[in-house]
C-alpha cells in the first residue's frame, strides 16, 4: 500500500509507482499533454492511456482537449477509487456464455444475440477447458463472401489460447481493465487451473468460471459514483 500525503487527504491508496511518477510530472510541469508525460516516463502515450484513466476519473489529474493535464488538489474520490484496487474480479464477474469447438459459426452468430454479449468463450468439447474466443469482429469477417456459415466450425475463425487474455477471480477490477483497454477487448475470461489427480493445477489447463467486460467495470464505476 501506497501512503499519500496530506495534499490528497492522507488516503491510503494503491497507486503504482508510475502512476506517482506521472502525478509528479504534472504537478512540476503542468499544464502538460500526453505526449510529453510519455517522454519524461521513456514510453509510449498508449502505455500510459490506463494510468491517465485512472487518475483522471479519481480527480486527481484533470484533462483538458487540445492543452494537457492539471493537477487537481480534491481528495473526495480517493476513497472510491481505492474501492477499484480491493474490489476482486469474483465480486464483479458475469455468467460467461460458453460454446464448443464444434458449434457451427451460424450457431455462434444466433447464440450471440440471443445473450447479447460481445464475446463467446470456446472449450474443448471433451475436458471443457478453454481453447478459444469468439468476438463480434471474428464473426463478421467469416461471413464475408460467399460461405455457409452453418456449415463452418468456429475452431475456424476463433482466437486460440495462448493469445487469449485471461483474469483470474483474486485479480482487482483495476487490473481487470488495464487489460480491456490495454488490448482493445469487449471481455476477459475469469479462469482457474483445472486440478490433477494429485491436487495440483494444470499448467496451460484452464477452465472457465467468469466473464468480466466493459459492462461490468461500468457498473463498478456507476454504483461509486464516480464521472467518466
Amino acid at each position: 500500500m501506497y501512503h499519500i500525503n496530506e495534499d490528497w487527504g492522507g488516503v491510503e491508496i494503491n497507486f503504482s509507482d508510475r502512476q506517482k511518477r506521472i502525478i509528479e510530472i504534472v504537478k512540476n510541469n503542468e499544464p502538460i499533454p500526453s505526449k510529453k508525460i510519455a517522454s519524461k516516463l521513456d514510453v509510449t502515450r498508449s502505455a500510459l492511456r490506463s494510468d491517465l484513466s485512472v487518475l483522471t476519473m479519481a480527480n486527481i489529474l484533470e484533462a483538458k482537449p487540445r492543452v494537457g493535464y492539471f493537477y487537481l488538489q480534491d481528495s473526495s474520490y480517493l476513497t472510491e477509487i481505492n474501492k477499484l484496487y480491493t474490489t476482486k474480479v469474483n465480486e464483479i464477474k458475469s455468467v460467461p456464455v460458453v460454446v464448443t469447438e464444434k458449434t457451427s459459426v451460424y450457431d455462434a452468430i444466433t447464440t450471440l444475440f440471443l445473450e447479447d454479449v460481445g464475446s463467446l468463450f470456446v472449450v474443448d468439447e471433451e475436458d471443457k477447458k478453454l481453447i478459444g474466443v469468439l468476438s463480434r469482429k471474428d464473426l463478421l469477417k467469416i461471413t464475408l463472401g460467399d460461405t455457409d456459415v452453418s456449415q463452418i466450425p468456429v475452431s475456424v475463425t476463433m482466437t486460440r489460447m495462448p493469445n487469449i487474455v485471461t483474469i483470474r477471480a483474486d485479480d482487482n477490477v483495476i487490473q481487470a481493465a488495464k487489460r480491456l483497454i490495454n488490448h482493445e477487448i469487449d471481455a476477459l475470461p475469469v479462469v482457474e487451473n483445472f486440478i490433477d489427480e494429485s491436487g495440483n493445477p494444470i499448467k496451460d489447463n484452464l477452465k472457465i468460471i467468469g466473464r468480466v467486460s466493459k459492462t461490468n467495470i461500468t457498473r463498478v464505476l456507476a454504483d461509486l459514483g464516480l464521472e467518466m
